[in-house]
């Protein structure tokens, strides 16, 4: 079997495979990359000595059997027999459901997750996303602090479970969207830095020096995580990737990583005959993000909508700090705005940077289902104090009107696992860090940053603890229970609406209309002949939906179709979708 490894500045490279040890040689076709062969099979452990120091793992490692800290092991990646015929399934018309592998059952694997897709089916959800899947050390984590950008965390099942979960959601008709973290790795495990110049103090990012992109020696780099993000899609067969907060990928170079990714999959899908995206996170309300390449824009398919999210956020439960302040002073009006604009900073000014922020989004080019609203995502929930979700604080009335706003809105929407039955359980930060000291770090981070906010330190949940984990996984008992029962059902109507109905996924944001009153807590908005209401308020609310013929198509409570004078009477803490010809 040929080994090869990239390490430019390395004087000697020896391969250690198998209880043997043998020399590398130079590349002469390709400088700083060093070759050599070994016997090797599907399991065999091995790994590279740089200048005869310690063993350490393959960059390009397909499997972590021990950790990030062990040696690499040897993946066949034909060894696996495919079950399903796969055609592909796009983004657009989709519904997503963000799922993390180790709290979506008490297992906590990908076996186990598997065992569970047949309750997304009856959902109506099309696609799932599931969070960081890259070795991690530690069994329980986030996945944000992953090493070994090509291999699949051990304790989750390694790379066969994942073919296997990946199989099991395309027999089902569901589409599979992993998230990748291009941005950073992990503090511990990551031996990057000893082949090659994999970082630059050129830039710097919440995380210390950034990824090479543009320094000398970035061309290496970025073959580096382009051809991690092909294998992903090739290899194990997913749908799409969400690339984990790009704003923090720097580059200066004439064409930037992310068009130069977009093309790579785009070349990929065309070769494959089957659809492939990327979502992006961004936090630039920059258009020319989701702009296609031929029209001078990076050409990524989509991008997550945290204005949506914060001007709804606000909008139901009042709060207004931190960012939620630019979206407190009229939340209404802001969750308007993205509902028909797409983004709430559009060169406004932002009270929380200090500066004008964002660009216009042209209606007329960007199709709604590029951006993904959502009204709760593992950020939003788990960067919370206690990890509280909407669930803990909001009135099931409530938590219907954040479903119809994101399920018949004009964005893709997403889901974040347990929204849709109001799980009573929190998502809590969690990690299982085996350094002692970057435990104790984080622990003493975390309860620093909250007890700054006025929360006293010791009802910060210890991220350490393995109860914090355990609270963090979902009751699968509670969603054939009481009110937990009645928001499923009310989300499985509504993603059978958006489904049935074609003018919810009609792509046209310039369509939609919308209508509020930020003193009487209502909002409504059309699309084509679908009208949509909400009231936040307590007490009941006159609508003006104007006199054409109506029909109710999905209420959380009952509710009357527009009178003569063409006011639809709606319940306080209520919502309707009506269909008026």
């Amino acid at each position: 079997m040929q080994f090869e490894v990239w390490a430019p500045q390395a004087d000697r490279m020896t391969l250690h495979c198998a209880g043997t040890t043998r020399a590398l040689e130079p590349d002469p076709r390709r400088p700083g990359w060093w070759t050599g062969e070994a016997e090797a099979q599907d399991g065999t452990r091995y790994g590279f000595a740089v200048d005869d120091g310690p063993v350490l793992p393959d960059p390009r490692s397909y499997r972590q059997p021990d950790g990030p800290d062990g040696l690499s092991a040897v993946v066949d990646q034909e060894r696996y027999a495919w079950r399903a015929e796969w055609a592909g399934r796009g983004l657009p018309g989709a519904v997503l459901y963000e799922l993390h592998v180790g709290t979506y059952t008490r297992e906590g694997t990908l076996d186990a997750a598997a065992e569970r897709l047949g309750h997304l089916v009856e959902l109506g959800v099309t696609h799932v996303e599931l969070m960081p899947l890259c070795p991690f050390p530690g069994k329980h984590g986030w996945g944000y602090e992953g090493v070994s950008l090509w291999a699949v965390h051990e304790p989750y099942g390694g790379p066969e479970a994942l073919k296997r979960f990946v199989d099991r959601a395309h027999e089902l008709g569901l589409g599979v969207v992993l998230d990748v973290v291009h941005n950073h790795l992990g503090p511990s495990g990551n031996y990057l830095p000893a082949f090659g110049p994999y970082f630059t103090d050129t830039h710097h990012t919440p995380w210390g020096s950034a990824v090479n992109l543009d320094a000398p020696g970035s061309d290496e780099v970025r073959a580096f995580l382009l051809g991690s993000a092909l294998s992903w899609l090739r290899d194990y067969r997913f749908d799409g990737l969400r690339l984990d907060a790009v704003h923090a990928l720097y580059d200066t170079r004439a064409c930037h990583f992310l068009e130069e990714l977009s093309a790579a999959v785009d070349g990929l899908s065309e070769e494959l005959g089957r659809p492939l995206f990327l979502i992006a996170e961004s936090d630039l309300g920059d258009p020319r993000l989701i702009t296609p390449r031929k029209e001078n824009g990076l050409g990524l398919h989509a991008q997550w909508n945290d204005d949506f999210h914060h001007a709804l956020h606000t909008a139901l439960t009042g709060e207004t700090q931190g960012y939620y302040a630019d979206f407190g002073r009229a939340p209404l009006a802001a969750v308007a705005k993205t509902l028909t604009a797409g983004y709430f900073h559009d060169g406004t000014y932002s009270s929380f940077r200090g500066r004008r922020h964002g660009r216009p989004l042209d209606r007329a080019r960007v199709a709604g289902h590029r951006l993904l609203g959502y009204s709760q995502t593992h950020d939003q929930i788990g960067n919370r104090a206690l990890g509280d979700r909407l669930a803990a604080s909001l009135s099931p009335g409530l938590l219907a009107c954040a479903a119809a706003l994101t399920l018949t809105g004009p964005f893709t929407p997403m889901l974040f696992m347990g929204e849709e039955w109001a799980a009573g359980t929190p998502w809590q930060f969690f990690t299982d860090h085996t350094d002692p000291e970057l435990a104790e770090a984080v622990r003493r981070g975390r309860r620093r940053e909250f007890g700054s906010h006025g929360w006293a330190e010791e009802d910060i949940p210890d991220p350490q603890d393995p109860a914090t984990r355990e609270r963090s996984c979902l009751d699968w008992s509670e969603p054939e229970k009481g009110v937990h029962a009645r928001v499923l059902a009310w989300y499985r109507e509504l993603i059978a609406l958006r489904h049935a109905q074609a003018d919810l996924t009609d792509p046209d944001l310039a369509d939609v209309k919308v209508a509020f009153d930020e003193s009487a807590r209502w909002l409504a908005f059309r699309r084509g002949d679908v009208r949509v209401a909400v009231n936040l308020g307590p007490e009941r609310a006159a609508i003006p939906l104007g006199t054409r013929p109506a029909r109710v198509l999905a209420a959380w409570n009952p509710v009357d179709v527009p009178a003569e004078d063409g006011l639809l009477g709606l319940p306080g803490e209520s919502c309707v979708v009506l269909l008026q010809g």
